[in-house]
């Protein structure tokens, strides 16, 4: 409609880019449907892409149009600092530790992390706690959230071992 309307250029600005996580083949014939919902966007005519936090950078790499990937991580410290105490962030998976590293060294506060162990897809058997969280306020970082299944778990873990306030 837009291109029909004689325009000149089109920004396409997806704050949430499905299928984020089939960024990559994780068994034999499986799609890569991250690429596919890149090739949709371009054929429908969008120039530009601007997004918000992608789940990996390499999802940039699937567009032959420029995109831009925007990070939130400044608002999450502001936010932050603002809350009184000793502050821990946590990753509730290996996954998210190199964005909680990054947000931990700004503030200077401790890094945790939580080892899970899944039985499968979506359903988590065992959390360990790699870190001291006793009479801290943690931060959980997630990079994806679908069921917040982990985020719950995690919050439950944290509290059983004394986290002084919980926030995700």
């Amino acid at each position: 409609a837009m291109c029909r309307a004689s325009a000149t250029r089109i920004t396409a600005v997806i704050p949430c880019f499905g299928y984020a996580r089939q960024d990559k083949k994780d068994k034999a014939r499986a799609p890569i449907t991250g690429k596919l919902v890149a090739n949709l966007i371009q054929t429908a005519g969008v120039d530009r892409v601007v997004t918000l936090d992608l789940h990996a950078s390499q999802i940039q790499g699937f567009f032959d149009i420029p995109v831009d990937n925007l990070y939130a991580e400044s608002l999450i410290v502001r936010y932050i600092k603002q809350k009184p105490g000793p502050k821990a962030i946590v990753s509730p998976d290996a996954g998210g530790v190199k964005r909680a590293k990054s947000i931990s060294d700004v503030l200077g506060a401790d890094l945790v992390i939580i080892h899970k162990e899944r039985k499968k897809a979506n359903e988590v058997e065992a959390m360990t706690l790699v870190g001291d969280v006793l009479g801290k306020v943690c931060f959980l970082v997630d990079d994806m959230a679908d069921t917040c299944g982990t985020l719950q778990l995690a919050a439950a873990t944290l509290k059983e071992k004394g986290a002084q306030d919980i926030y995700a």
